[in-house]
């Protein structure tokens, strides 16, 4: 006896998906059967990842959007709507990061962090939430009732980890976000939860695993390893699932208990 999670029919936005998790989380909603709309401002990097999710025989769609600009958000969602069909799943990725000490931020480094990981993810969530919300009310159309709302958070945003003071701070206020969308939209059907992972290997920070304070912080993890993008895989699509009807407002950590 085995449970497979199906996801035919669904339609799902990820942002952020041109490079890292973002482009594993639309690779794995695709091979689960998903329509999936890969959103972001490096278009060319997500021809290349659509190309890759048809060859695999999935469904991908390109949408280019800059998630601190309003403006940007409500035509790419538009846009995503007037091609796929009403959005099912969010999985709201967006996000930067810059490596200081909490005295050396400049307030054009908080700016960066907070209007992507915290602005921009509070407003990309509310313009699909909108959507849903007119579909349960029955003045939208749409075949599905309700909605997934991934946030991706991370495990800073529950425990402060050093030189990245204002990511953890973004982020923190990314699970709080999570909650009060949860409190709000879950009469509607609308089911938000926050996945916060932990370290996990990408492109971005690949390099930092090889040098001296990157193997002293994987000698500070409780199984000494840093996770794989593939590793979220199983928790993306448990609170993607349809079958995920009773897991609203979680904050899952999945950093194989660095948090701890």
């Amino acid at each position: 006896m085995s449970h497979t999670i199906d996801l035919s029919g669904r339609v799902a936005l990820v942002t952020g998906a041109s490079s890292g998790l973002g482009a594993q989380f639309a690779l794995t909603l695709a091979a689960a059967g998903a329509a999936v709309v890969l959103g972001g401002r490096r278009i060319e990097r997500l021809k290349t990842l659509r190309a890759e999710i048809e060859g695999l025989g999935g469904d991908a769609h390109v949408v280019g959007v800059d998630v601190t600009d309003p403006d940007s958000i409500r035509s790419a969602v538009a846009h995503a709507e007037t091609e796929c069909g009403a959005i099912d799943i969010l999985v709201n990725n967006s996000g930067v990061s810059t490596t200081q000490r909490i005295i050396d931020v400049t307030p054009e480094d908080y700016d960066y962090m907070m209007d992507t990981n915290t602005r921009g993810a509070f407003f990309v969530a509310q313009e699909v939430g909108k959507r849903m919300i007119a579909r349960a009310k029955g003045a939208a159309p749409g075949t599905f009732t309700g909605g997934r709302i991934v946030n991706i958070a991370s495990v800073g945003g529950l425990k402060v980890l050093g030189q990245i003071g204002v990511y953890c701070m973004s982020k923190a206020a990314v699970v709080h976000m999570t909650r009060a969308m949860a409190l709000e939209w879950g009469r509607y059907g609308i089911n938000v939860n926050a996945l916060c992972p932990g370290y996990i290997d990408t492109e971005i920070n690949h390099h930092h695993w090889g040098t001296e304070q990157g193997k002293k912080l994987v000698d500070m993890m409780p199984r000494k390893r840093v996770g794989q993008p593939k590793d979220l895989d199983t928790a993306l699509l448990m609170l993607c699932a349809n079958e995920s009807h009773f897991i609203n407002g979680a904050v899952l950590q999945a950093d194989d208990g660095f948090g701890l």
